[in-house]
């Protein structure tokens, strides 16, 4: 079936997870809408490594920080690298154009290392803050929101040139534009409901503001990204993910602490 092939192949893009060798770029574009469903997938096996290290290791901060290893892992550490690149385009003082070639630069600067340091740690740090009673819920509701902020980012930008987030921007602005959202949004907030039946009504609350963050994050990042790069690459579509990762992991402990 069609849509088999395109979940392994948006599999394929997001993780290291072996699913075959027939992926295409084009099939991940095509079935961009899914992203959401590749989070649940990262976010549960992430909640469950981190689970069994906060029974196993009395120091959060560990486990905060191997759990984040292990994401990266899976992950393929190819969002990372993006990060990395976004922050080093965003500090170069020149023209959108250079601004590119920067990112496209192998070697990292200050501005990518300061960037992909205050991120990462900022990430760890708010994993380990987690507890075992939310920690797979927060990692799950972390990891949907990163990958609908790809989506909404790819929705909302325009292409700043032909490359591998060209997939993403066209697959996003053709047939169907808004279901393809509609879809997204669905999945994250089938996932919320999901989490409420789960653990009580304070889900929904905690889980839509996480969602609605999420946006808002994404579409933040399009704003400074056309200032920047005069639209959206495959290195802000990394950026995006790291970013409302940490995040939303931030925003569920601050509604943990009001609600």
């Amino acid at each position: 079936m069609k849509i088999i092939k395109g979940l392994k192949s948006v599999v394929a893009f997001l993780t290291i997870i072996p699913v075959g060798k027939d992926n295409s770029l084009e099939d991940m574009g095509n079935y961009m809408p899914l992203f959401p469903l590749v989070g649940i997938l990262i976010g549960s096996l992430s909640g469950i490594f981190a689970w069994f290290f906060l029974n196993l290791i009395p120091n959060s901060l560990i486990a905060g920080i191997l759990t984040l290893g292990f994401i990266l892992l899976i992950t393929g550490l190819h969002h990372t690298d993006g990060l990395l690149d976004f922050g080093d385009g965003i500090m170069y003082q020149g023209p959108a154009e250079k601004k590119i070639e920067v990112m496209h630069d192998k070697q990292t600067g200050a501005g990518g290392l300061s960037f992909g340091l205050i991120i990462l740690m900022g990430t760890a740090f708010s994993i380990s803050s987690l507890t075992i009673d939310n920690i797979i819920q927060g990692l799950i509701l972390a990891e949907v929101s990163a990958k609908l902020a790809m989506v909404v980012l790819a929705w909302a930008g325009k292409s700043a040139h032909k490359g591998l987030g060209t997939y993403c921007v066209d697959a996003m602005h053709g047939k169907y534009r808004r279901l393809r959202l509609i879809v997204s949004l669905v999945i994250c907030f089938s996932v919320v409901i999901f989490l409420m039946l789960v653990n009580g009504f304070v889900m929904l609350i905690i889980g839509s503001v996480v969602i609605i963050s999420a946006i808002v994050v994404s579409l933040i990042l399009v704003l400074i990204s056309n200032r920047h790069f005069k639209g959206v690459t495959g290195d802000v579509f990394g950026a995006a993910n790291e970013i409302t990762r940490m995040t939303s992991l931030i925003t569920i402990l601050v509604m943990i602490r009001w609600t």
